[in-house]
């Protein structure tokens, strides 16, 4: 190899970034401290762009597409270092690519739970997780917020500097919107509705563009919780009379299936027909022969009431004495 064949190697021919992985941002290309050669072929593909860098200055911002690298194609780069035209030496500069497609399903959330206005509680403590969507929008900005030094930035570098802003506004948003957090299930698309131009203010500044904002779930503290388990309880039975009643229903229909002579009794009148013939046994008078006939009839079906399970042990055992004492 000669001297020529040396020096040539040394100059940078074609540059482009052909990107093995799904979460890089920025890539910065590897020069090594090689000279571009002059009329090098720069390629950037479908969501990309490439980022020349001049002594720390964005000079010359190139989309999709395939260049010659010459003045004509480099005029700030060019104006920068006053080339004048027919210039043929290699040069220096900072190339990165950043990608600009969508990154979707990214996460985030509140690692500690956050203290909101609830219009029916006052205050109360809640913890939220969602999922949004993200592009670059302003690659010159982008990078200077987040290249630094770094050769490649990944998107979860991103992701952590961004959750502040996120969890931030959520608890103003939720505050302002006066929802109640009995009713934030189902005011999600609302609240992410209303959160995402509220976090695009914020997400222009890193040159970023929210394109999608969503609130998947949020979760109370257990005791708020539990009461909201007590509060559900309490609106299916609205009163205790109700539920008693309802109770009682059920062992009505649980006597009449199994049949005999109690599950005919309280079909056909129930337990209060059957406390009133006690009371009108003792009320009215009769022989002796038919009011003892009727106390045995009655003790029979008591019997069976208790064995149904409609009357407990205290109330059998104190009608049970009460028609004892009538014999």
């Amino acid at each position: 190899m000669g001297l020529f064949d040396f020096i040539r190697n040394e100059f940078i021919e074609v540059i482009d970034w052909v990107d093995p992985s799904t979460d890089t941002v920025i890539w910065k290309f590897p020069d090594n401290g090689n000279n571009i050669k002059y009329g090098a072929q720069l390629t950037v593909r479908e969501s990309q762009v490439a980022v020349f860098i001049n002594e720390g200055r964005i000079a010359d911002v190139y989309p999709p597409g395939r260049y010659e690298l010459n003045t004509q194609n480099m005029p700030i780069l060019t104006t920068l270092r006053s080339w004048k035209f027919g210039f043929e030496s290699p040069f220096k500069v900072d190339i990165y690519f950043v990608s600009t497609k969508q990154f979707t399903n990214l996460k985030w959330g509140t690692q500690n739970p956050i203290i909101v206005r609830d219009p029916e509680l006052k205050q109360v403590r809640v913890r939220a997780f969602g999922v949004f969507a993200l592009r670059v929008s302003d690659p010159g900005k982008f990078i200077k917020e987040f290249a630094g030094t770094s050769p490649v930035v990944r998107i979860g570098d991103v992701e952590d500097q961004l959750r502040t802003a996120i969890v931030t506004n959520f608890s103003d948003t939720v505050a302002e919107a006066g929802i109640s957090v009995f009713d934030l299930s189902r005011n999600y698309k609302e609240l992410g509705d209303r959160l995402l131009p509220l976090l695009q203010s914020d997400f222009t500044g890193y040159g970023l563009e929210l394109t999608r904002f969503y609130v998947e779930n949020t979760s109370l503290p257990p005791e708020v919780e539990a009461f909201l388990d007590k509060t559900s309880q309490m609106n299916m039975v609205d009163d205790m009379a109700r539920f008693q009643q309802f109770q009682a229903g059920m062992a009505l229909e649980d006597a009449a299936e199994n049949g005999g002579a109690a599950g005919t009794a309280v079909l056909m009148g129930g337990l209060g027909s059957f406390m009133q013939n006690t009371n009108a046994a003792g009320a009215q008078p009769t022989s002796g022969k038919e009011d003892k006939a009727q106390v045995m009839e009655l003790l029979k079906q008591l019997g069976e009431l208790k064995a149904a399970g409609i009357l407990t042990d205290e109330e059998f055992n104190a009608k049970k004495a009460e028609l004892l004492a009538r014999l």
